[in-house]
Parts: structure tokens; C-alpha cells; sequence
């Protein structure tokens, strides 16, 4: 039978998938719930939002305001890391129901005798749980509502704000309807704001010719602090496969001294809890990690679940893998990419818990005995969601720091259903994203739908896999254009180095998104010590996103109008508005170009602007709705903070 309640509690927002899913935050921030809520009739309806941690046994609440329509709001903060649970409660407020009619007849000059009675009863009702000061007051009320001589006195009482106040304090929620019970899983700040650098380990050495080492990558560090970034991410470390190893741009036949690619991961020297023996041992890399941590710098590992042909798991767990009746494996493809030097782990095997089991140890080996706490995860879409899902909550159970980007250029849904599934952040589609139509739609799209509960932006303008047209042209307007861009319009972002701010551009041929000698499969010498114009503003573009707490996060974003669509202007704001910031950026890459940049006056107020370019130290004062700007190849772009 139904349970006895006139409470209807509907469209309860934020919730994924029916609650299926936990939306995400960090610690200190809020979590909006909006919520339809009302009953039958003209009565009184409360309503409030209850929440507690995964660790705590009472609940707290606060109460819903109502925004019209029969909708409410309110607003609670997260503080620690882990699962919250809240809920929508509702009830028929009798004792609000009560002084709203009476101050109504009240006003009608009726007179309500018999009303303040009744009144004395609610009193009665929560006399119990008030404080001893209510306590006095309440009973002073009382004695006003059930003595006739007091009848002017106690119309006044009835009708006060401090025992509206009361009511409110200690609700009597008679035949309560209550939501179901929904979560939100609370990172550290690192899940939301990173700067990610990404560098082959093996081409660190400072020497030509001499494969590098983690001793090497540790003399790196400084320039990869300078320059600014919190976040470094090596391709795989771990033994590389010699059978069908990968030779120069992806020959499949390798020559002599050919060292392959790291994801081609396992060999005789062992697999995925073992390092290179040519970048160094486990305890060279632990050293590495902990000179990093000291400058500032977590290293995020390659989590790739895949092995080359010789991988140790392929003769001691055959059963993982898929054999084709004539004794050989189908090697990996994403057409028209072979890769030979790759067989995929078999998540459909008999012996799938066991295979499980293995890959979470996998990972806790290098949590446990590295202290790693961030993992770029290869190609998470061509593995079961639900494995991911549960991985990811096993190693968040015993270490809530770890964070995991999704490395997944696939589609929109497949990439919305990892997020949902635990990742920490995702790869995007900016890298593809080049005009004021597109990156303005893609925001949208991140900012203002479902997705921003759950999915956490990470802008690459390039990776070893992907040499975008828009870089090829070697053009540095449009590589500065390009970090400008992901630095500005999300609170992640990353790139591969040396090859953007070197600006290295050659396509494998025309029409290809590859690099020509890729680093993929052979190792480079760079000239750590080049600085340039790029890697100046990437430093100084990195020390504002520091600075400006507006830049920390993703969501908060008004797209301005302009008058060129060859110029793109946005402001941005931090949950508080206390910071806010105001971004204008050329997408032309050859001219200068003039525009009309109009105030989002509905954001910001129709009130004159001081604002600081951030780049320059310039200062303007903007008193108008719409103000030119020039910019040109040079400096393609203002990062203006507003003064208020």
C-alpha cells in the first residue's frame, strides 16, 4: 500500500541517470539542488536538503528557498573527499499553515480566539527541542494565546517574525515524503585545476645518441617548474616488447637498434610492474618521483592495459588473451592504424576475475610502492565501463588522492560514460576545435548542460598520437593562439613537449594528423636550454592560471559578442565572484585584426570597467557597452582581469 503522505517531490537536480551515477565536485565547493516540490490544497509546504558524508552517521540539513512555480533551491558545501548522500524532504508545515491562516484572518479583522488555542498546542509541540532562551519565549507566547485578557498582545505574538523563526528552527514533519537518495563524489582540487607536461623519458639525455634515464628526466624538472606546470606525464615505462617490435614512423619491420613503442609494453625484462632497464630501476624512478613532488610536480604514470607478444602474461596467462584457431592472436587496430606490436588483453576471458584482480594490483603496485597518484589511462573506451567502474572505486576506497584521466577520442557518448564510470578528467574534442562557431558551441555544450556535473575537461592542443592541421603550418600566432585557448577556457589543460613550444610541425604526409620521426618510435636529443617566445608565454600564461581563481575552473564562462568572427571574447568569474577575468583572442593567424568587444552586461552590470591586462600590465577603463580592441600576430590576445 502507498505510504500516507501529500507531499509530490519531483525533478530533482543535479542527479545522473536517475542517480545511477554520482555527480562530481572538489572539497569546498557547492552543490546546487533544485527541486519541484508541493502537495494538494493551499497548505504551507517546507522543504529541505539532507546530506551527510560517507563516514558520518547524522545528517545535516538546510533548508529550501522557493524560487516560484513550486520550486526550490538550496545549497550545500562539501568539505571533505569521498561520497556524499543528500536528498530532497518535504512536509506540510501545520504550525507555518497555522500562522499563515490565522495572520490572514487577522488582517480580514476576524477575530481567532479559538485559533490562538490551537497555536498553543505547536508551541507545546516543540517546546522540547528549543533552547532555554526559546523556551522562555515560547512559553511567554503561550500564556498570551491561552489568556483572554492578553487578546491584543497575543494577535501580535502570532504574527511575529521571531516565532516564524522557531517554526522554521524546529519543523513537526507530520507524513513526510522524502526523495531518493542521491551522491556526489568530492576530489582533491587537482581533479578540477592541472597543468599537465608530457615528455618521452628516454629522450631526456643531454647526450646525442644515448638513450635518456630517469637521472636524466630529474635534470629536467627545474625547466618543467619554471615553465609553470604541476602535472608530468611520461608514455609508458615499462619494458618494450622485441617481437614485432615497431620500427622509424611506424615500419613494421624494425632494424637493428630500433627501441620501439612504449605501449608495445612487456618483454623479457618483464611487464607492467616493471621499469626499462634503459630508463633505470624502480628505486631511480621512486627517487625521480619524490624530486618531483618536492618542486611542486606529481608525475602521472601511463596506465595501459595491453601487452606487446613477448609480455609475461602471455605465456603465464594465456586464457587472457583471444587465440584464433590457427594458434595466433589477433593483433591490435583502429583502422586504418595496425598495430602488430600489440595484442589486446581478452576481457571476456572465463578467468575475467582473476584478470581483474591482476590489473587493480597493477595499479596499487605503483600507488603502494611509488606513491603515484595520477594515472593517464590509454584508451580506456576499448575496455568494459563497468571494469573501469569498478577499479576505479576499489583504488578510491583506500586512496581517495589517486586521479585518473581518460584518454578516449571517441565518441560523445562512450566518453560521457567513462566520466560517469569514475574518471577524474577526460581528453576532448578542442584539439579539433578551431573556430568561433566551434569552440563557443563545444563550451556550451561542457558548460552549460548535464555534462558539467560530471565531465572534467583537459585541453591538449597536441599529443604523440595527434599533429593537428591547425598546428602544421608551424605558424607560433597560432601555437600561441592555440595554449592560450585551452589555458583560458579550461581549468585542465596539457601538452607535449618540447615538440609544441619548439614547434615542431612536420606531417608523416599530407593529410595526415602524424608526426613525421615520430617520438613514438625512436628517441630524440632536444636542447632542453631553447627559450622562445612560446615558452615565455607558456610560463606566464601557467603563473596567471595560478593567480586567477576564475581560470581554476571550467563551468563559470559568458561568451561575449564581437563584431569580427575572426576575434573571441569571454569572461569568467569564480564561484564567489571575486575574481573575474575577461579573455579576447585572434583566431587569425597572418593579420591583425580590429573588433568591437561588447560587456556582458547581464554578468557583470552596466558599470564602467578598470581592467589589467595580465600579459602586458596595461590598464584600460572600458565605459561602454562596446569597446574596440586591436591585436596582432604577435600577441594575438588580451587575459584581462577585471578591478571592481
Amino acid at each position: 500500500m502507498q505510504n500516507q503522505t501529500r507531499i509530490i517531490i519531483e525533478n530533482v537536480m543535479p542527479q545522473l541517470d536517475g542517480g545511477a551515477f554520482a555527480v562530481k565536485r572538489i572539497t569546498g565547493q557547492k552543490v546546487t539542488v533544485t527541486a519541484d516540490v508541493f502537495a494538494d490544497g493551499h497548505d504551507v509546504v517546507e522543504c529541505c536538503v539532507k546530506y551527510r558524508h560517507e563516514k558520518d552517521k547524522n545528517w545535516q540539513e538546510v533548508r529550501m528557498e522557493q524560487e516560484g512555480n513550486d520550486s526550490w533551491t538550496a545549497e550545500f558545501t562539501v568539505e571533505k573527499q569521498g561520497y556524499y548522500t543528500y536528498l530532497v524532504e518535504g512536509w506540510v508545515d501545520y504550525a507555518l499553515n497555522w500562522q499563515h491562516g490565522t495572520e490572514r484572518k487577522i488582517h480580514d479583522s476576524q477575530h481567532v480566539k479559538s485559533e490562538l488555542l490551537e497555536g498553543a498546542e505547536y508551541i507545546k509541540d516543540i517546546l522540547k527541542s528549543a533552547t532555554a532562551t526559546e523556551k522562555a519565549y515560547l512559553k511567554k507566547v503561550s500564556a498570551h494565546f491561552t489568556n483572554a485578557t492578553d487578546y491584543n498582545q497575543a494577535v501580535n505574538e502570532a504574527t511575529s517574525l521571531e516565532l516564524t523563526g522557531i517554526f522554521k528552527k524546529y519543523p513537526t514533519k507530520f507524513l513526510s515524503n522524502q526523495s531518493i537518495e542521491l551522491k556526489v563524489y568530492v576530489d582533491r582540487k587537482k581533479a578540477l585545476f592541472s597543468t599537465w607536461y608530457e615528455f618521452f623519458p628516454r629522450s631526456a639525455s643531454a647526450e646525442k645518441g644515448k638513450h635518456g634515464t630517469f637521472k636524466d628526466c630529474e635534470q629536467l624538472l627545474p625547466r618543467v617548474a619554471e615553465m609553470g606546470f604541476d602535472t608530468l606525464y611520461f608514455p609508458p615505462i615499462h619494458p618494450i616488447g622485441e617481437v614485432n617490435r615497431k620500427g622509424k614512423n611506424n615500419a613494421t619491420d624494425a632494424q637493428p637498434g630500433d627501441v620501439g613503442s612504449p605501449w608495445g609494453i612487456g618483454s623479457q625484462y618483464g611487464g607492467h610492474k616493471s621499469t626499462h632497464p634503459e630508463l633505470g630501476s624502480i628505486e631511480d624512478f621512486k627517487s625521480l618521483v619524490k624530486k618531483a613532488k618536492e618542486m611542486g610536480i606529481e608525475i602521472a604514470m601511463d596506465y595501459a592495459l595491453q601487452a606487446a607478444p613477448d609480455h609475461p602474461y602471455v605465456k603465464e596467462f594465456p586464457q587472457w588473451f583471444k587465440w584464433r584457431p590457427d594458434g595466433t592472436v589477433q593483433y591490435a587496430e583502429n583502422p586504418p592504424k595496425k598495430y602488430q606490436d600489440i595484442q589486446p588483453i581478452y576481457f571476456e576471458s572465463s578467468d575475467w576475475k582473476n584478470l581483474w584482480k591482476e590489473l587493480l594490483d597493477v595499479a596499487l603496485f605503483w600507488i603502494e610502492e611509488c606513491d603515484i597518484r595520477v594515472f593517464r589511462v590509454d584508451n580506456p573506451h576499448t575496455k568494459p565501463f563497468y571494469f573501469w567502474g569498478w577499479l576505479i572505486a576499489e583504488i578510491k576506497k583506500k586512496h581517495p588522492d589517486v586521479l585518473f584521466l581518460a584518454e578516449a577520442f571517441t565518441r560523445p557518448k562512450i566518453m560521457n560514460e567513462l566520466a560517469k564510470q569514475g574518471f577524474s578528467q577526460s581528453y576532448t574534442y578542442f584539439t579539433w576545435r578551431d573556430t568561433k562557431a566551434e569552440i563557443t558551441q563545444y563550451l556550451e555544450e561542457l558548460t552549460q548542460t548535464e555534462q558539467k556535473e560530471f565531465y572534467r575537461p583537459n585541453f591538449w592542443p597536441n599529443t604523440p598520437d595527434i599533429n593537428p592541421f591547425s598546428l602544421q603550418s608551424g605558424k607560433e600566432s597560432v601555437h600561441l593562439q592555440k595554449y592560450f585557448l585551452a589555458a583560458t577556457l579550461s581549468s585542465s589543460i596539457g601538452l607535449y613537449g618540447p615538440v609544441f613550444e619548439y614547434m615542431v610541425c612536420e606531417p608523416m604526409a599530407p593529410g595526415k594528423e602524424e608526426y613525421l620521426n615520430s617520438e613514438k618510435y625512436e628517441y630524440y636529443c632536444w636542447d632542453w636550454t631553447v627559450k622562445n617566445k612560446l615558452t615565455m608565454l607558456i610560463t606566464r600564461l601557467n603563473r596567471i592560471r595560478r593567480e586567477q581563481e576564475s581560470l581554476q575552473q571550467t563551468n563559470n564562462i559568458v561568451f561575449c559578442d564581437t563584431n569580427n568572427e575572426q576575434v573571441m571574447a569571454y569572461y569568467k568569474f569564480d564561484d564567489a565572484k571575486q575574481n573575474e577575468t575577461l579573455m579576447v583572442v585572434s583566431l587569425d593567424g597572418d593579420n591583425p585584426v580590429q573588433a568591437m568587444v561588447r560587456i556582458p552586461i547581464a554578468a557583470l552590470g552596466n558599470n564602467p570597467l578598470n581592467i589589467i591586462d595580465q600579459i602586458t600590465g596595461n590598464s584600460y577603463y572600458w565605459d561602454k557597452e562596446w569597446n574596440f580592441v586591436e591585436l596582432t600576430p604577435a600577441l594575438p590576445f588580451h587575459l584581462f582581469k577585471i578591478q571592481r
